[in-house]
């Protein structure tokens, strides 16, 4: 609807860029380079954020940067069941056949683990997003999964990324054997004040406009309202797109953006 209206090549808020194209945020600045120092240790590294702060954004940046002869990324989004489904998902990421029991999963999976590293000499990475969902025993097994305490480094780079509540779990003394071998974390914030104008540019020239269609007041309000998480900012600014389009405003007034939050509700 208002994609003619201000002229847009594509909708600006619609889907997250391309890695090489997101907004270079002080949160996602802060978020590379810890990650990147996580890969250097090949340890246990800890992400979290609320719903919509841009955790599997900067994970999938930082792995579309990894060079792929010296790194092998493996994506396990989400696993709510029990070991042997997390077993399954790690072997399926890793091409291997799935295994009838425990023990064999393990040993399958940590068998080519090393052959990642000590034949093809890459380091694996596995990602397990949404980690908040998992189960206390599944934790556990994902730790186990990385010590290798005969060796002079780690073979196996972990990555947990959840919502904050992944942060309040890991320090319960059940877990404590895994908070102490995290050693990366990191919480993301949302987009400062100051970064929320530059951002809504950002994404509008990504759609082809130059100009400046959000008002000083409006960019104010998108960000009262959303506090800086991406993923809400996105939708509201959306929303309130189509309210100035409906209204054949040229610009986004604070009235628009007021408009789009009643239509979207809290």
């Amino acid at each position: 609807m208002y994609q003619k209206h201000f002229a847009l090549t594509a909708f600006p808020f619609d889907v997250t860029p391309e890695p090489d194209a997101l907004f270079a945020s002080s949160s996602l600045a802060e978020a590379e380079a810890r990650l990147k120092h996580l890969l250097e240790l090949r340890g246990i590294g800890l992400v979290t954020g609320e719903a919509g702060s841009g955790k599997t954004t900067v994970c999938r940046k930082v792995a579309a940067e990894l060079h792929p002869g010296l790194y092998r990324v493996f994506y396990v989004p989400l696993s709510t069941g029990n070991v042997m489904d997390m077993y399954k998902s790690v072997a399926w990421e890793l091409g291997l056949p799935t295994e009838r029991n425990r023990a064999a999963a393990f040993r399958v999976i940590r068998t080519e683990i090393s052959r990642l590293t000590l034949e093809a000499r890459q380091c694996p990475v596995l990602i397990v997003d949404e980690a908040h969902h998992l189960r206390n025993d599944v934790l556990e097994d994902l730790r186990l999964l990385t010590n290798y305490r005969m060796d002079a480094e780690n073979r196996l780079c972990l990555l947990l990324v959840g919502l904050t509540e992944l942060r309040r779990r890991l320090a319960m003394a059940v877990h404590e054997s895994l908070a102490q071998r995290v050693v990366v974390r990191h919480h993301l914030s949302g987009l400062t004040r100051e970064e929320v104008p530059g951002y809504l540019t950002h994404r509008l020239r990504l759609a082809g406009c130059e100009l400046e269609v959000f008002e000083p007041a409006a960019v104010e309000a998108l960000f009262q309202a959303t506090q800086g998480m991406p993923r809400k900012l996105n939708r509201l600014a959306h929303y309130a797109l189509i309210s100035a389009a409906s209204e054949k405003a040229r610009t986004v007034s604070i009235d628009h953006v007021q408009l789009a939050r009643e239509e979207v509700g809290p």
